[in-house]
Parts: structure tokens; C-alpha cells; sequence
């Protein structure tokens, strides 16, 4: 019996991501945003833990993520009049976009985040490592 691949295999479950033209529209996506906002803990619940060395769960403040944007360089791909909420809804869609099209993996985010003391650079790592790698139609 043949094997899929695992990116073919991650496509096939994931068939709802479609490949969007430019960077503003995965910004822009309130349907990705509201994803991303449970892999975004997900995350960095387990980088905490491994962190720890026991089992922890935490939400990531908003302002944590709007800034981490604005640090990546990512905030120019946004209209000018955004909240806090919104930049970090923005941050949350990228970063589960990545994820879902393997730009990045749940081992690199979990690394990445665990890596650093201040989620702030966390995620401003993450999301440039992001912003460097992803590709539009």
C-alpha cells in the first residue's frame, strides 16, 4: 500500500485553505483570524509547558500579538485605521494560514515561542519567519 505524502495528506484534510493572491488577504480573513485564535493558544500553551515541565494552558493577550505584528514589519500590508484587536486578528490569520499551507510546522511554532521569555519577540519571530517563506498566487 502506497503512502501519501504528509503535504499531500495535510491538503487533502485541510481542502477549505485555498492559496490567496497577496499577504492583505490572509491579513484580512476574519474566517482564518477566528482559527487561528485556537492555534495560537494551542501553541503557546505547550511552548509554556515544555517550558514549566507540566502541563499549562494560557491565552495570548491581543496586544501581545498586535505588537509582535507591527515588530515583524507586517503592519504596512494593513489599512491604516485598524484596532489593537484587529492587527492582532491579523497575526492570528497568518499564522494559521502558515500552518495550514506547511510554511511552518507545530514543532518549529512551539520552538520558536519556548525559545523566548517575551511572547512579544516569540511571535514577532514566528511571524517573520512567516512573512519570509510564504508564497501567493
Amino acid at each position: 500500500m502506497q503512502r501519501r505524502s504528509p503535504l499531500k495528506k495535510r491538503f487533502g484534510i485541510f481542502s477549505f485553505i485555498k492559496t490567496h493572491e497577496n499577504i492583505t488577504k490572509v491579513l484580512t480573513n476574519h474566517k482564518l483570524a477566528s482559527l487561528g485564535d485556537a492555534y495560537i493558544n494551542f501553541v503557546y500553551s505547550l511552548a509554556l509547558s515544555n517550558r514549566k515541565g507540566q502541563p499549562l494552558g494560557a491565552k495570548v493577550k491581543g496586544s501581545v500579538l498586535a505588537e509582535a505584528l507591527r515588530k515583524a514589519g507586517l503592519r504596512e500590508y494593513l489599512p491604516s485605521r485598524m484596532t489593537r484587536h484587529m492587527l492582532a486578528d491579523a497575526a492570528e490569520a497568518l499564522i494559521v494560514y502558515a500552518w495550514l499551507r506547511n510554511y511552518i510546522t507545530l514543532e518549529e511554532s512551539v520552538a520558536t515561542l519556548e525559545k523566548t521569555e517575551d511572547p512579544i519577540d516569540g511571535f514577532s519571530q514566528l511571524l517573520a519567519a512567516i512573512k519570509n517563506r510564504a508564497k501567493f498566487s
